[in-house]
């Protein structure tokens, strides 16, 4: 009956072996993974820089989603360099074409003086929080760790921010700014479910954070209980990762547009009007931005708002929650954001359209040098309404 040491050397016969010397030189090399199968504890004390973490026990499921290029350069490393040959093999017949071990793995490499770093980790109750997201390859600790150290700014905390900021805090990201200068009134309670019948009074940034922080200690709330407006608006939005707009008239959405447009964040857009939304996302100088969607407000007359006209108070928790999942999106760099697509969704109907949005070469704000773009206020431009009016193309 053959011995492990039998295993071992058989196994060592079919791949290919390089030493630690080989294998630094294709460090920051394209088309080149380094894949520590450690055990997480192992790795958490040290590992070379950039190194996909996959344990032994889970390569096989976890491989495809975290290494897609079965062409890539893999080397493929353990403590020693036994783990890291039967991983090689393993991965030969999951159909990478050019995988090696590396012989005398992590330990040579560190005893040889050569590059490693102490990686950032979640805690035991972080692990534990996001267990869901770490089982999903898109994510794992890594996205987890990139949305812990992301800043999203939400404005507005009424009904489209409410269930954004809920799920973006519960999803870890790891500082919401939210801007709104009201009040809670009972009337809110419909649909804006960061708030309580306690808090009706208090002004809704601090009701806000009251429960974000309640859901997610890891999350930190900065509050702006001011006016969005030109004086102001660049000195808030910068250094945020994501804005996510829940505002309610058309003079701030082009306020947001321009801003964004002038420091290159990206805005994911919302509307919510009776019982139908939308939802869009505008990356500066990629896809159209909102005033190629819009580029001029409609009449009042004909954009009643939601306090003339109502709206479904579940309608803003399915727009928000898209939002979020958008935002997500973009902080992670997975998936296929609403970027130039305008996602309209009609309650009464449930159901979800899709329309192409273009970008407009002639638009006054996107189709200029943003040095060039002046931020000012709009508000002689188009009737301000208390709450969300429709802006369907």
């Amino acid at each position: 009956m053959p011995t492990f040491r039998d295993l071992l050397r058989s196994t060592k016969a079919r791949i290919r072996e390089v030493d630690t010397a080989t294998a630094a030189a294709y460090l920051g090399t394209p088309r080149t993974v380094f894949l520590d199968v450690r055990e997480p504890d192992e790795y958490e004390q040290g590992a070379i820089p950039g190194a996909v973490h996959i344990p032994r026990g889970h390569l096989e499921s976890q491989v495809e989603g975290r290494v897609a290029d079965r062409g890539a350069h893999v080397l493929v490393y353990c403590a020693g360099g036994v783990r890291s040959a039967f991983a090689a093999e393993t991965l030969g017949q999951l159909g990478y074409t050019d995988v090696v071990s590396v012989a005398g793995g992590f330990n040579r490499w560190k005893d040889e003086g050569r590059p490693w770093a102490v990686p950032a980790t979640l805690t035991p109750d972080q692990r534990n929080r996001y267990q869901r997201h770490l089982l999903l390859p898109e994510v794992d600790v890594a996205g987890q760790q990139k949305l812990l150290q992301s800043r999203v700014l939400l404005i507005g905390a009424g009904g489209l921010g409410s269930p954004a900021a809920m799920y973006l805090a519960a999803a870890g990201v790891g500082t919401l700014g939210i801007i709104d200068m009201d009040v809670v009134d009972t009337s809110n309670l419909q649909r804006q479910i960061l708030h309580n019948l306690d808090r009706v009074g208090d002004r809704k940034v601090d009701s806000a954070k009251k429960t974000l922080t309640a859901l997610n200690p890891d999350v930190d709330v900065v509050t702006y209980d001011v006016r969005l407006g030109a004086d102001n608006v660049l000195d808030i939005f910068a250094g945020y990762d994501v804005i996510v707009d829940g505002t309610d008239n058309f003079p701030t959405r082009y306020l947001v547009n321009d801003a964004s447009l002038k420091l290159d964040i990206p805005v994911v857009h919302g509307s919510i009007f009776r019982f139908e939304g939308q939802a869009s996302v505008y990356l500066p100088h990629q896809g159209p931005c909102y005033r190629c969607q819009v580029p001029e407000p409609p009449p009042a007359e004909l954009a009643p708002s939601c306090a003339e006209a109502g709206v479904l108070g579940v309608l803003p928790g399915i727009i928000g929650s898209i939002q979020a999942m958008e935002a997500i999106k973009l902080l992670l760099g997975i998936g296929d954001p609403l970027v130039g697509r305008l996602l309209a969704y009609d309650a009464l109907e449930e159901t979800f359209r899709t329309f192409r949005v273009n970008r407009d070469p002639e638009c006054a704000a996107c189709s200029i040098p943003k040095e060039q773009l002046v931020i000012a206020e709009y508000d002689e431009l188009c009737m301000p309404h208390p709450l969300q009016p429709p802006v369907f193309a």
